[in-house]
């Protein structure tokens, strides 16, 4: 298909800089099985859900990717630098976005923070570089933690200086493995007080990770979806999430994604008759119209970018243009679109 079939108008007032307050007070599109829309608020969650059905959320943990320094020892001058580490390699490197990637070459020295000291392993295209730190580890991760800064996405971080309240902001309230250089956004409106009340309902919840990868953010820049590549991303889903999963459906219950990153998952661990088997490792997984969802029934997802392959998942989900209209809608509507934005509550087309 077209990249241009999965482009929108979206005005710049639209994009939320910051989360709603609480956190399920975010408004819901829900779009129904027949493409008809409701507008609800994520606190009306459970009478939108069975008993029966489970949640399956994504726990990976944001890092403080973004790091900032220079570039030492080749001259009395040296240039500003900034990274955004994306994939670790090993304890003590990871793949990372450079910029301006133009003033670094192969073996050169960057100062990272006040604490932190790397050298270019490796440059490859797009501005990526592999860097390979003089700590490791434990002692990495925390000098890490302390130097960087909330990765934004760059539709609020060029408005905005992270702060101190996105350190907590931009994390879920369940999130546990570190790995991600961008939040599962979806997971972002949940609350306490919001499980328990689904809990309360008898709708269950299993995790499974993925830990996103600042290719998230890229921009489709094939003019036909089959020139794009997906990067990779890790993920696992383990044997007891799958088991409970599969029990759920087989009881009658459906399974309801927490974000497209859970929803990616669990397609790229599904058999084609829908059964989820564990799974460790990477996906490159590219859901667009015409793909034979076998996993999900259900997806909770905030609004995306215009010609974004988030877009052109939840329009192979519901049909494009179902979401092209919802989409219209929800401008209309004012709803907060992106990363801090509303969400939309979408079912899957009756057979």
């Amino acid at each position: 298909m077209r990249v241009d079939a999965f482009d929108f108008t979206l005005p710049e007032d639209r994009i939320a800089l910051r989360p709603a307050t609480p956190r399920d007070s975010a408004r819901l599109l829900v779009v129904a099985p027949d493409g008809s829309r409701s507008h609800r608020r994520i606190y009306d969650l459970p009478e939108l859900l069975n008993s029966g059905d489970c949640l399956v959320l994504n726990d990976t943990k944001v890092i403080q990717a973004r790091l900032r320094g220079q570039r030492t020892g080749r001259g009395p001058t040296e240039p500003k630098i900034e990274v955004l580490l994306h994939k670790r390699l090993s304890a003590s490197s990871f793949l990372a976005f450079a910029r301006p990637a133009r003033k670094l070459a192969k073996g050169d020295v960057l100062r990272l923070g006040h604490t932190l000291t790397a050298h270019i392993a490796h440059r490859g295209e797009f501005g990526e570089v592999e860097l390979s730190f003089a700590l490791a580890g434990a002692e990495l991760d925390a000098q890490i933690a302390r130097e960087g800064e909330v990765p934004l996405p760059p539709y609020i971080g060029s408005r905005r200086a992270a702060d101190e309240q996105d350190r907590s902001d931009y994390q879920t309230i369940f999130a546990h493995r570190e790995g991600s250089v961008a939040a599962p956004t979806a997971g972002l409106h949940f609350t306490a007080e919001l499980f328990d009340r689904l809990n309360e309902r008898g709708v269950g919840q299993q995790k499974l990770t993925l830990h996103v990868g600042a290719g998230t953010f890229l921009p489709v820049s094939a003019s036909e979806t089959s020139g794009h590549k997906m990067h990779a991303e890790w993920a696992e889903i383990d044997s007891r999430a799958a088991d409970e999963l599969n029990a759920v459906r087989k009881r009658g219950g459906r399974i309801i994604a927490v974000g497209t990153t859970s929803l990616r998952t669990l397609e790229t661990a599904a058999r084609d008759d829908g059964r989820i088997l564990p799974y460790s490792g990477e996906t490159d997984i590219f859901i667009t119209p015409g793909y034979k969802f076998r996993a999900v029934d259900v997806l909770l997802t905030n609004f995306h970018l215009p010609r974004s392959t988030l877009f052109m998942l939840v329009s192979a989900f519901c049909g494009l243009d179902v979401m092209q209209a919802a989409y219209a809608d929800a401008v209309r509507e004012h709803y907060r679109f992106y990363s801090y934005g509303d969400a939309c509550l979408l079912f899957r087309p009756a057979p």
